[in-house]
């Protein structure tokens, strides 16, 4: 635990390193399934569990994951195929430049990221208002 990789070194078998923002207290070789309730939209059961190659996605997964505990962010690897996010490269960033993927499958962590800074405060309440905005409008922001 405590490895920091930035999300543009591949690792020693040159594959793409992914990552998971979370709020849980995880450990290597726990497994992130899907199945938990989602952050974002109505908060039901996600169907997908997801993860991406870039560190600033994973920050915003830990910046804006439900929950009291501090933010984390976990080295993960897919436990099966992964897909690209519909919700984000399909209806906000076609080509997919934040590398966020999905998959059905569970992922293993593999380390935890120990040094990363959030996004500035304001910015972040940006995003938190318009989630919550969201969430009030019933707009469901998980395509599962």
């Amino acid at each position: 635990m405590g490895e920091d990789i930035s999300a543009s070194e591949p690792t020693a078998s040159h594959q793409p390193q992914y990552f998971h923002g979370t709020r849980a207290d995880l450990r290597p070789g726990d497994l992130i399934a899907p199945g938990y309730r989602s952050n974002f939209g109505s908060g039901r059961a996600a169907k997908n569990v997801y993860l991406t190659a870039t560190l600033d996605a994973a920050i915003w997964g830990a910046e804006l994951a439900e929950g009291d505990g501090p933010g984390r962010i976990y080295l993960v690897e897919p436990t099966g195929p992964i897909e690209d996010d519909p919700n984000l490269t399909d209806k906000k960033f076609p080509g997919n430049p934040t590398k966020s993927y999905r998959t059905k499958h569970p992922l293993r962590v593999v380390g935890e990221v120990s040094e990363w800074e959030g996004h500035a405060p304001d910015v972040l309440q940006t995003m938190k208002d318009m989630v919550a905005r969201m969430r009030t409008e019933g707009v469901e922001a998980i395509d599962d």
